[in-house]
């Protein structure tokens, strides 16, 4: 089978890395095509706990990944104004408390703060702990310790990351063409891509095609057609300007997302510079204006010119279509709130792997495809909407907007059921557990009306107790945890070693 992945970056090859992997021997050969003239959009730097076992997955020393892409341990996402103006939370990679009677300890501490008993939410999250002292140390794996109740994530260089998948794809054979395609043939019988046609006058042919060509689509949109259905009217931001600064004091174990007048503004500390950018609605916040304060709120000299992305929130209505897949920025978009991005890619890769076709392209393959696909891009489109329209903020008319928009029924029903009982309402598909789901509803202000009456078999001198445990005992977990940069040193993650070797 003939695969050829077109266009490098992050998606490109993350895909040519793991198909060379996780293929059996000798049922693919890979070609990735690339022009070094076209540049990739490359801003996704923060990502989720479930790219540690991608990279698990392809055998990579976290170490030595982390020093070569100058990454950081990520605990979480703080966000500031969401709510409204002065507020700040942070959504965990972990759990809150510890269950009680068989009871989540979300109703619990819902009881205890209606009895005035219990402490802000985050007292009982560990890795929210971790994150505003600046502490990291790996999970345990003895689950009678509270440093088994959390997971962490990666903040990197994503530029270095695509070379580092790249020198390892193309140590398994992956090979990679230079060129910009200017021409693409179909089959007139099936309207299968049979070739693509390069600047310097070579064709290449192949069986299947992974378009990760980014907002063009060139591919996927551009020669089959494949749709687009438009999120703008839910999700209005549609520009964001992004530049590095240097970075002032040693790196947060967390990224911060601070809420402004039309949109919002990341924060990414990486080990050797901050990655910055802000996300905005150009109907409600001129350019000029967005990268104005982008610049005002940078900690130190910006190290690079301002690039500017435009892009409409969705996703492909075929991600797989005939015999392209898409993957990455050419399949859809979702801004980058909840370090999405990467996350994404890896399921399509996952998914790609599970359903790789044979050369008769069973269209049941890319049906089911596109099923998963579209359930994972939808529910994590409304786990963003649910930022922006659970707020008290009436300040601009950005977030007018925002509060008194109809949202999707999935999400207005997951809303409800929680402000009734508490219920964080299950599904299979889905990456958001529970605990992520309640990090965003209580930090926003949405508390259930009603918590579950099998607390009430708990005394409440037993629930003071039980609060006060907690509390006790991850606040001495946090005493003996190192600090975030010492223990970057601690595990060989530096990249300064790198760099003098």
């Amino acid at each position: 089978m003939r695969v050829l992945i077109v266009g490098g970056g992050t998606a490109g090859w993350m895909t040519a890395a793991a198909l060379s992997r996780l293929l059996p021997p000798r049922l693919a050969s890979i070609r990735l095509l690339e022009s070094a003239e076209i540049g990739t959009v490359g801003v996704g730097e923060a990502t989720v706990p479930h790219i540690r076992f991608f990279n698990a997955k392809l055998g990579l020393d976290e170490a030595d990944f982390m020093a070569r892409t100058r990454a950081t341990f990520k605990l979480g996402i703080e966000f500031r104004n969401w709510r409204r103006i002065g507020d700040s939370y942070i959504h965990p990679f972990g759990a809150f408390g510890r269950d009680l009677a068989g009871v989540p300890f979300h109703h619990h501490w819902v009881r205890a703060r209606k009895a005035g008993l219990a402490e802000p939410l985050e007292r009982y999250s560990l890795p929210i702990l971790a994150a505003r002292h600046g502490k990291f140390a790996h999970p345990a794996q003895d689950f009678s310790s509270p440093l088994s109740t959390y997971s962490y994530a990666y903040q990197f260089d994503a530029g270095l990351y695509a070379s580092y998948l790249r020198a390892y794809a193309e140590a398994r054979g992956v090979v990679r063409t230079e060129g910009k395609i200017v021409d693409v043939k179909l089959n007139g019988e099936s309207g299968f891509v049979e070739s693509v046609s390069l600047e310097n006058g070579e064709r290449v042919s192949s069986d299947l095609f992974v378009d990760c060509s980014g907002f063009r689509g060139l591919l996927i949109e551009q020669a089959l057609g494949a749709g687009y259905e438009d999120w703008t009217h839910w999700l209005p931001c549609d520009r964001a300007y992004a530049v590095p600064c240097g970075s002032v004091g040693p790196p947060t174990p967390y990224t911060r997302a601070t809420a402004r007048e039309g949109g919002w503004i990341w924060r990414i500390p990486l080990q050797h510079r901050v990655g910055n950018g802000h996300v905005y609605a150009s109907a409600y916040v001129p350019d000029e204006d967005a990268l104005a304060a982008l610049l005002a709120q940078l900690e130190s000299s910006p190290q690079a010119e301002p690039r500017q992305l435009r892009f409409t929130t969705g996703k492909r209505r075929k991600q797989w279509s005939r015999n392209v897949v898409s993957i990455g920025l050419a399949s859809g978009f979702l801004e980058p709130l909840e370090s999405t991005s990467i996350h994404l890619i890896q399921l399509a890769i996952g998914y790609l792997v599970d359903l790789f076709p044979d050369r008769k392209f069973d269209p049941m393959n890319a049906t089911e495809f596109n099923r998963i696909m579209a359930l994972e891009y939808e529910r994590i489109r409304d786990f963003i909407i649910l930022h922006y329209h659970a707020t008290l903020r009436d300040d601009t008319p950005f977030w007018n907007y925002c509060r008194t928009m109809r949202i999707p029924d999935s999400l207005a029903y997951r809303m409800e059921l929680f402000r009734e009982r508490g219920v964080v309402a299950q599904y299979r598909e889905g990456m958001f557990l529970d605990a992520s789901w309640l990090a965003v509803f209580f930090g926003q202000g949405i508390h259930p009306r009603h918590y579950d009456p099998s607390s009430d078999r708990v005394t409440q001198s037993e629930l003071a107790a039980h609060l006060n445990s907690i509390d006790t005992e991850y606040a001495a977990a946090i005493q003996r945890m190192p600090a975030h940069e010492s223990f970057l040193r601690q595990i060989g993650a530096d990249h300064r070693a790198v760099d003098a070797a």
